[in-house]
């Protein structure tokens, strides 16, 4: 059966899954059968018995890069990085307004900071867009979509 990890705690190295079938599967450390660790979010195959979850694995292809896609976020970072595109494309509107704000004030005061603000923004532009582009597709998608990291 295929679902997606509702939650999973580290503690008391247990979870639960819900399953494409509506209903609720709980699962501990010991039925997690791939190296990485189990996220929210993540797509999974499992198997049911007494309504838990066993022998679960990464669902292959079951991912939500539908909604992200790290090849268009990491070019949008490295062309347009500066203003922050790439942060609005992932959702992150603060994040965006931030480097928005940071270029159209160093255009605005250019006489006196000589471009720095502007050569900041763009540097971090690019370093973000070579560190999605480089990432795998999982690892993007958990880091920056299900993960919900801003930055770097």
């Amino acid at each position: 059966m295929k679902g997606k990890i509702l939650d999973f705690s580290v503690q008391t190295n247990s979870g639960a899954i819900s399953g494409d079938d509506g209903e609720r599967y709980n699962f501990t450390g010991a039925d997690w059968k791939s190296e990485r660790p189990p996220t929210r979010g993540m797509s999974v195959d499992f198997a049911t018995e007494d309504h838990q979850a066993k022998e679960i694995y990464i669902a292959v292809g079951g991912s939500t890069l539908g909604e992200k896609d790290k090849i268009l976020a990491g070019l949008l970072a490295i062309f347009l990085g500066a203003f922050g595109i790439h942060k609005f494309y992932l959702g992150y509107k603060k994040a965006g307004i931030i480097l928005l704000v940071i270029n159209t004030a160093g255009l605005m005061i250019t006489v006196f900071l000589l471009f720095i603000p502007n050569f900041i923004v763009c540097v971090i532009g690019v370093i973000e867009g070579i560190l999605y582009l480089v990432k795998t597709d999982e690892e993007f998608e958990q880091i920056y979509v299900v993960g919900n990291r801003e930055w770097f």
